[in-house]
């Protein structure tokens, strides 16, 4: 396979409603897509992370100067490449892990489109339906949160994710708990807003019969999240502290967590997102797919990943409509509480010229065979 064409698509995507977490409140997603082009095929990835570097130290803009300047150049050196060669050939370069997962997923998109197999197929997929929960944002009010929550529930969702944040945790699960009751499979995500000082207050939140509590602490506090494990009937889950397979498998010999958030993106990519899949299935420990808003491209793929054995729990892949009032590829639709899994080369979906014309703000070329910069 060889590469004729790298381009960035910078997008922005309003948000059906705003999407408020401990870190930020969004109206839209602004990020951007990659699109590679090879002499077989082309393939699209979405990077998942945001213009300012809250949620992660990644950023729109520094990832673009990262790849222009280091990742796209080490591929495109390769003589052959492939998905599968690309983390050895990034390895060099530090960190930059969501960077990385683009180029290696637009590659690995195009690569199986090349071949004619759908991308869940090549990740080793055992399903095509996956569990769908949603992930419900701060409100100004618990009437708000319930009148989201209860509209949720009727669209079919299977799990409710609930933000918190200090200040916004013990009574509004409470409010939930007691409206919805005790057979709502029902979580919280602080995105790292407390601190073990704050463990007390957290064990408040053992009577509510939670299946999870989600990266209460810092993404760096392992000792604080292993110290926090002791106290908490409820489990841990790890979001942020799970940057690879390594980083997984010492936070569960440590006692860190009982189940983990893959979020493919911030791993460094698929491959990267299958290995730590394979470590927690070694050690019992159950896997959900996390979302950072994902258009229907980085949607599609997510999927794919989801559909893994090991992914037992529902994942935040929710259809489009949550997010969207029109997306990027053709929408993906609640069937029952489950997403399918797309059957097609690749992804399985196909971007939609009209609508990426309406929503890209500016295209620009990182590499084109036969040219220099």
């Amino acid at each position: 396979m060889k590469i004729e064409l790298i381009e960035l698509v910078e997008i922005r995507l309003p948000l059906v409603r705003p999407f408020r977490t401990s870190c930020a409140s969004d109206t839209e997603r602004h990020t951007f897509l990659l699109r590679v082009v090879t002499d077989a095929a082309e393939g699209w990835a979405e990077f998942g992370g945001d213009p300012e570097p809250l949620y992660s130290a990644e950023f729109a803009v520094g990832a673009e100067r990262v790849l222009l300047d280091h990742l796209v150049p080490r591929v495109t050196a390769l003589h052959r490449p492939s998905a599968a060669r690309i983390a050895a050939a990034l390895s060099p370069v530090k960190g930059h892990h969501m960077a990385k997962a683009l180029l290696e997923t637009a590659i690995l998109d195009a690569e199986c489109r090349a071949h004619a197999m759908p991308l869940a197929t090549y990740l080793g997929a055992v399903r095509d339906r996956v569990p769908a929960g949603v992930s419900v944002g701060i409100t100004d009010t618990i009437a708000e949160l319930l009148k989201s929550v209860s509209g949720y529930l009727e669209q079919g969702y299977v799990r409710i994710k609930l933000k918190i944040e200090p200040g916004w945790d013990v009574e509004p699960v409470r409010a939930v708990r007691r409206e919805f009751g005790d057979e709502l499979a029902l979580q919280v995500d602080a995105n790292t807003a407390y601190s073990l000082t704050d463990a007390e207050h957290l064990r408040g939140l053992d009577e509510f019969g939670l299946v999870q509590i989600e990266q209460p602490l810092g993404e760096d506090d392992l000792r604080g999240h292993i110290e926090l494990a002791k106290l908490l009937r409820t489990p841990i889950c790890l979001d942020e502290s799970i940057r690879s397979a390594r980083e997984a498998a010492a936070a569960i010999a440590l006692g860190a967590c009982r189940i983990i958030n893959i979020k493919p993106s911030r791993v460094g990519g698929y491959l990267e997102a299958r290995r730590i899949h394979d470590i927690c299935a070694a050690h019992g420990i159950p896997v959900w797919c996390g979302g950072m808003l994902e258009t229907g491209i980085g949607r599609a793929q997510n999927l794919a990943l989801a559909a893994l054995p090991g992914f037992v729990l529902p994942s935040d892949i929710s259809a489009s409509s949550r997010y969207y009032a029109e997306d990027l590829t053709d929408a993906f639709e609640l069937d029952n509480g489950c997403l399918s899994v797309p059957d097609g080369p690749g992804s399985g979906v196909t971007v939609r010229p009209a609508a990426l014309g309406r929503y890209a703000v500016s295209t620009r070329k990182l590499y084109k065979r036969g040219s220099t910069r």
